[in-house]
């Protein structure tokens, strides 16, 4: 009689799990003082969970300037996702994107010439390199017939995605009474582009992009050197200040950042530095298993051994908060009970570092040693019982 395979799982606490080893250092760990930022307002997030560990007057509707080119670009990224446009497809440049966005209009733009046709992929690196407005001019009316039109459907698609505080009147950002979003909302965006179109996100950390022979740096601060910084977004007018969305990986961690309001392009820097780098410090690296260790064991039908031991089939190590430690679990997963003959090293589930009900480390498990079928008839009904009664 051959068992049911299912699934079998054990959760247990990290700090039981983990035992001598790596209890006494999550014990130790302790918060940084609390961090008071110059901006007037700012937001620092983990772009895995989404977890927030600093916000100050996150909610505020303010004039994001180009910062709101982070959603007219997601209009773009799904449209490709979806098949319904093509890196290689172009568009025109109409004389209304020509003059409001183009080099007359004294605003950032990528110098299209009127009438042109540019590739998607050549207008996508004009608005994520060059902040270009007449690049985004010319994706809306190509999209959706006008500016106002695409500018809607923005709207309609942020406040699915959940950031309920924007109101687009535009795709460029340039000034509108209107035109709002919160630091919250951006960095919802933000955490939208990076988990969801990593093909994409590539265009973010491109230094510089040439059109129409003119070069021009990407303005974002942290890419030139701050570690781990690969993106999104600068932006600035008079009325807004200057503001950027930032992001960061070190570790195996990565952190999304915003802050608004800022008085000086040097200011914006020195801050977004400062932020992120209040934020890493937040995060411990914990060794949660060497490669081999043991992590738990398998119930084996039919073999000479009733179990054989599971092992870690690489090191396991992830960054976390004091308050992550507190509620990080350990999940053993393998689909059992295993049937022999079971060789050594045979993969057979995963052990999973898990926070806030996100997977944070996943890493293979494989068994410790060899088990040979045991081929006695009164042995395999012994196990099949003691499997009915148990369960493993």
């Amino acid at each position: 009689m051959m068992p049911v395979r299912r699934v079998i799982c054990f959760v247990l606490l990290a700090c039981l799990l983990l035992g001598q080893a790596a209890a006494p250092g999550l014990a130790q760990t302790k918060a940084d003082d609390v961090y008071e930022s110059k901006a007037r307002q700012a937001i620092l997030i983990d772009a895995r969970t989404g977890r927030v560990l600093y916000e100050k007057d996150a909610d505020a509707a303010i004039p994001p300037a180009s910062m709101s080119k982070l959603m007219t670009m997601i209009m773009v990224f799904e449209a490709l996702k979806a098949g319904k446009l093509t890196l290689d497809q172009t568009f025109k440049v109409s004389q209304d994107a020509w003059k409001r966005g183009g080099a007359s209009s004294g605003g950032s733009t990528m110098y299209a010439e009127l009438n042109s046709d540019i590739r998607l992929e050549d207008l996508i690196k004009g608005v994520i390199v060059q902040s270009a407005n007449d690049a985004c001019i010319v994706i809306a009316e190509g999209m959706a017939g006008s500016e106002a039109a695409f500018a809607e459907q923005m709207t309609r698609r942020a406040h699915e995605l959940g950031a309920t505080n924007a109101t687009f009147k535009n795709a460029t950002g340039l000034p509108d009474p209107d035109h709002k979003m919160s630091v919250r909302d951006l960095a919802i965006l933000a955490r939208y582009i990076i988990n969801n179109f990593p093909e994409y996100y590539k265009y973010y950390s491109i230094p510089e992009f040439t059109w129409n022979k003119i070069r021009q740096d990407n303005r974002n601060p942290l890419l030139k050197d701050y570690p781990g910084a690969d993106g999104m977004k600068t932006g600035y007018t008079k009325e807004a200040g200057y503001g950027l969305i930032g992001s960061a990986a070190r570790d195996g961690r990565r952190l999304i950042m915003v802050i608004a309001g800022l008085k000086s392009i040097n200011e914006r820097r020195q801050e977004a530095q400062s932020l992120l780098d209040w934020g890493f410090r937040q995060f411990r690296p914990v060794d949660v298993y060497a490669k081999g260790a043991r992590v738990g064991q398998a119930r084996v039908w039919g073999g000479t051994a009733r179990s054989v031991p599971l092992l870690a089939a690489d090191n396991v190590r992830v960054a976390l908060t004091p308050q992550e430690q507190e509620l990080a679990e350990v999940k053993l997963a393998y689909s059992g009970p295993l049937i022999a003959p079971v060789a050594e090293g045979q993969q057979v589930g995963s052990v999973r570092f898990i926070v806030d009900g996100i997977t944070v480390a996943d890493v293979p498990v494989v068994t410790a040693a060899a088990v040979a079928e045991d081929s006695s008839m009164w042995s395999r009904a012994i196990d099949s019982l003691f499997i009915m009664a148990f369960g493993s």
